[in-house]
């Protein structure tokens, strides 16, 4: 019986070989250890439109932020504060089927960072701590949560991409005047990509490692 089983491993290891499969963890082992080039303040601006849409589309041409970027360890890590972001000005509104869209931010909003390609020098992580009272029309609702996204080193580009679930409709304050079009059970998501530049002039770089 033993030999039979040893026979059974063996067979089952040479299948797995030929076939790719690994035998044991393959995963590579997740950053803690987060440099940030240079630290200190930054800015971002939109690099195309921004959209969120709760139910319905709300697009903003024009949209920037800025805050402060440092090192951080562990997993998820905190590279990044964005103490001030705004979406659309006075002279180009966010827009909507609703009509024009205030969105009013309630920061800080975090940015963590999850995991680190050294090959293609991507972060992948979310911006978290998400608060904004968003006003379309006469609707009023408020959105919490995180979205999630990626930074790019050789370009400076954050390109936030949240899915479904990420964010919600708070229900306090719960959404007014808006029907049944945007509820509690609405699931919004926020996209869009960010220009990073840091107070000199240079693009950021983010780079995990696990010492």
């Amino acid at each position: 019986m033993k030999q039979t089983t040893r026979r059974c491993a063996v067979v089952a290891g040479a299948a797995a070989a030929a076939f790719g499969i690994a035998v044991g963890p393959a995963s590579a082992v997740p950053s803690t250890t987060w440099t940030v080039t240079p630290t200190g303040t930054y800015t971002a601006t939109n690099s195309g439109n921004i959209v969120l849409t709760a139910a319905i589309p709300m697009t903003c041409t024009t949209s920037g932020a800025s805050g402060t970027m440092s090192n951080a360890t562990g997993n998820p890590a905190q590279v990044a504060s964005i103490n001030a972001i705004n979406f659309g000005t006075a002279a180009s509104p966010c827009t909507s089927i609703l009509g024009n869209v205030t969105t009013v931010a309630v920061t800080p909003w975090t940015i963590m960072a999850t995991d680190y390609d050294a090959a293609t020098g991507v972060t992948k992580g979310y911006v978290g701590n998400i608060k904004a009272n968003v006003t379309a029309g006469a609707c009023k609702f408020t959105v919490t949560g995180k979205a999630s996204g990626t930074y790019t080193n050789s370009t400076g580009i954050l390109a936030v991409n949240s899915v479904a679930g990420e964010l919600v409709v708070a229900s306090s304050p719960a959404p007014s005047n808006c029907g049944s079009v945007i509820t509690t059970a609405t699931k919004p998501t926020f996209k869009g990509n960010y220009a990073v530049k840091s107070s000199s002039g240079a693009i950021p770089k983010i780079v995990g490692s696990n010492p």
